[in-house]
């Protein structure tokens, strides 16, 4: 029975096997290609995603940095102008003469003030105290 096959043929199925082992890897190497540069153009991509997400980024905080200087000064022009407010020290001043046992007469003459603001600046002061 096996005298029957042919001596060529162990080097036929040889060169058949070897030409399929060339082609799949013809494939394959074209479909690594293929991918790489779908990898490449993927990345490309992300990489001008977040260049741009940094830029924006960036931009905001420079922002909210400037935001916050402009709080703070905000912030320290109100605790110059409330130091600098005549009204409150009148109101400051009446507070501890009523505290001294002033009358809403004396707080009147003394720091400027009209009789309502004068009472009410005397009942609050007592109402604290009690």
């Amino acid at each position: 029975m096996f005298a029957e096959i042919p001596s060529y043929l162990p080097w036929a199925l040889t060169v058949v096997a070897l030409s399929l082992v060339l082609v799949q890897g013809l494939l394959l190497g074209r479909q690594v290609r293929s991918l790489k540069a779908s990898l490449k153009e993927r990345c490309d991509i992300l990489g001008r995603e977040l260049h741009a997400t940094t830029s924006g980024s960036m931009g905001v905080g420079q922002r909210l940095v400037a935001c916050e200087r402009q709080l703070h000064e905000l912030r320290n022009t109100m605790d110059e102008m409330r130091q600098n407010d005549p009204l409150r020290i009148s109101y400051d001043e009446a507070s501890r003469l009523v505290d001294l046992g002033a009358d809403i007469d004396d707080l009147m003459n003394t720091c400027g003030i009209s009789r309502p603001e004068a009472e009410l600046v005397s009942a609050l002061r007592k109402r604290q105290a009690a």
